[in-house]
């Protein structure tokens, strides 16, 4: 549902754009990671995403700057766009409504087919306690392509030297010849990406394994991973926590915790 700015509720033209959003998943790492992103490059939101699926809510502008603009309400899923990178962001808000993740699936990837969105990328978590041996070594990001965005950036993926997720024995200490794809904590993580894969859009999945508590460091290891591959901010050095502008929203999380540098 296009904004209605002075009258003006023209759909907005995402052809060939990104379409960056979260998964309601652990720690809502990847919802905090669009915070930053919608953030730092100071996306117009240009409509709502409208579904039964999500538990309602209203609240303040998270993105506040001012005064003026402090009392500007948000809902449980909206849409902001950046025209000049080719990028739109879906954020959600609240928690799934029980049994509705597949209406939502369903709808979302109608949206993205007439939209003509080039690719989603879904940021997502899962639970750390629920790896399996393999997946403790190393990094604890993830990745995952649907086939036809692997013939487009797999290459990439390995340039970057990035590891996809692993699947797991679907009957533990019976038999390890049957994998699955698992990932505990991912909310709709799994399914959507599924769904894409049947349906032939493209579609990446990137996930951290975190645990549930002060997830603000999460998002800014998941949003850097995001950035190694779609360069939305300049990185020229190894940590760029301090480049991504904190929406005013946070002051509210974990008890006020946050460095007041930050700010």
């Amino acid at each position: 549902i296009p904004c209605d700015r002075g009258g003006d509720s023209a759909t907005p033209d995402f052809k060939g754009f990104t379409l960056l959003m979260p998964a309601v998943s652990v720690g809502n790492v990847g919802q905090l990671a669009i915070d930053l992103v919608i953030s730092t490059l100071d996306m117009t939101k240009v409509g709502y995403f409208y579904t039964d699926c999500l538990v309602p809510m209203v609240g303040n502008n998270p993105y506040a700057t001012a005064e003026e603009n402090s009392t500007e309400l948000s809902i449980n899923a909206e849409v902001y766009s950046l025209p000049s990178k080719k990028l739109v962001v879906l954020q959600i808000r609240s928690p799934f409504i029980k049994n509705k993740y597949r209406p939502f699936c369903e709808t979302l990837l109608s949206w993205v087919k007439s939209s003509k969105c080039a690719r989603v990328v879904l940021l997502s978590s899962s639970h750390a306690y629920q790896r399996d041996d393999e997946q403790l070594l190393g990094t604890p990001l993830r990745y995952l392509l649907t086939p036809d965005l692997e013939k487009a950036v797999g290459g990439r993926m390995k340039e970057l030297n990035w590891k996809e997720m692993e699947k797991v024995a679907a009957y533990p200490g019976i038999s390890d010849t049957d994998k699955v794809l698992h990932i505990p904590g991912g909310g709709i993580t799994k399914l959507l990406f599924t769904e894409s894969c049947s349906e032939g859009i493209q579609m990446a999945v990137l996930l951290k394994f975190c645990s549930e508590g002060d997830n603000i460091p999460d998002a800014f290891v998941l949003v850097n991973y995001l950035n190694e591959w779609l360069q939305l901010i300049k990185s020229e050095v190894s940590t760029v926590q301090s480049k991504w502008k904190i929406p005013s929203s946070w002051r509210l999380l974990f008890g006020n915790g946050l460095p007041p540098a930050l700010f």
